[in-house]
């Protein structure tokens, strides 16, 4: 029996306190929370990237997009929303410009995109597809002017107010009209506040027919109507200068979706 239990006694001294298959166990779950720290950091910092852009980009490549008879070459950070930053056919496509400098987002900029009291600087436009043969100024005289008020009122920087009467579509708008430099006519539509504090940063339309077959409805603060010469200049010469015609004209399969801004 002595025996026996001296040699147990040995056994269990020989034996190691910590097994090998402990310490294999030990040192995986070290390794995979090292391993899932790291991931975790590095998708906290990709994602707080991401979320601080809300929606932005600042990359600057080219992107063909092709509305209809018409190509343009555009960059992506004046794209407006992400799913339209890819080239290829499109319905339409929606830019976000500063004004007076004409480019898109950078971070360097992201006030002027961000902060609600400087969207005045900002100038929105909207590239389609032409559904109608005349352009805003074109639809003065066989739309427009059955629906105004009678009698105008001198606006600064050379316009002319017309209300609209109130009809749907037109609540609370007024009609602008003036004279280009070349001599065409030019009309716009806005919502004017009583107070001017309280403009909106898209309070104004108006749409022009460019290359082949393009609509471009752009938009900006009623605050910005001291520049509208400037304005409707830089616009055209923007979109024409990255427009071409289309190799071939795009039909699309679906029809292009209504509009939420205001038309017509």
């Amino acid at each position: 029996m002595q025996a026996g239990a001296s040699g147990i006694e040995a056994e269990d001294e020989q034996a190691p306190l910590i097994s090998t298959r402990f310490l294999i166990v030990v040192t995986l779950s070290v390794l995979i929370l090292a391993a899932a720290s790291v991931a975790i950091s590095w998708f906290g910092r990709a994602y707080g990237e991401r979320l601080s852009l809300a929606g932005h980009t600042e990359d600057s490549e080219i992107l063909d997009i092709t509305i209809g008879r018409d190509q343009l070459s555009l960059t992506a950070n004046t794209i407006r929303f992400e799913p339209q930053r890819q080239a290829g056919s499109a319905e339409r496509v929606d830019l976000y410009l500063l004004w007076p400098e004409l480019t898109g987002y950078s971070v360097a900029q992201r006030r002027r995109f961000d902060d609600l009291s400087l969207s005045h600087s900002l100038i929105f436009l909207q590239m389609s597809q032409s559904t109608m043969s005349r352009d805003m100024s074109g639809r003065v005289e066989p739309i427009y002017r059955h629906l105004l008020e009678p009698g105008s009122t001198a606006a600064p920087a050379g316009l002319t107010i017309h209300h609209f009467r109130s009809a749907p579509g037109y609540e609370g708008e007024s009609l602008l009209t003036g004279t280009l430099p070349g001599g065409e006519a030019y009309a716009i539509r806005c919502i004017l506040p009583d107070i001017p504090e309280s403009t909106g940063s898209s309070d104004c339309q108006r749409d022009i027919h460019v290359g082949e077959d393009l609509t471009v409805l752009y938009r900006f603060s009623s605050r910005l109507l001291q520049d509208w010469q400037a304005i409707d200049i830089a616009v055209r010469a923007y979109v024409e200068d990255r427009s071409r015609a289309a190799s071939a004209p795009v039909t699309l399969k679906n029809p292009p979706k209504a509009s939420t801004t205001r038309s017509s």
